[in-house]
């Protein structure tokens, strides 16, 4: 996640798109930080992530029970509140 990002509002707001469990959401989100902060930036200090490779990563965890779909579902969401609100878009 990008720093000055409101956590609680950010949880909030995936809840409510995904109504997912909220343990499982911030496990997902904890675990995406993590692969995130392992990645290497780019010469703009943008980060380049392979969603898929993500995805992998997070569902290889053992604390996370969710399917495929649901982690793409959070993720899809905490990117749509991230570009809401300026903090992150897509490379082309």
């Amino acid at each position: 996640m990008t720093a000055g990002v409101n956590e609680q509002e950010l949880l909030q707001f995936i809840i409510s798109k995904t109504k997912a469990d909220p343990k499982q959401i911030e496990l997902v989100l904890k675990h995406e930080k993590a692969y995130i902060a392992k990645a290497e930036q780019g010469s703009k200090g943008a980060v380049d992530i392979d969603s898929d490779d993500l995805i992998d990563h997070i569902l290889g965890r053992p604390d996370v029970k969710l399917s495929e779909l649901a982690v793409d579902t959070i993720l899809e969401a905490e990117m749509e509140y991230l570009m809401k609100n300026g903090m992150a878009g897509y490379i082309d």
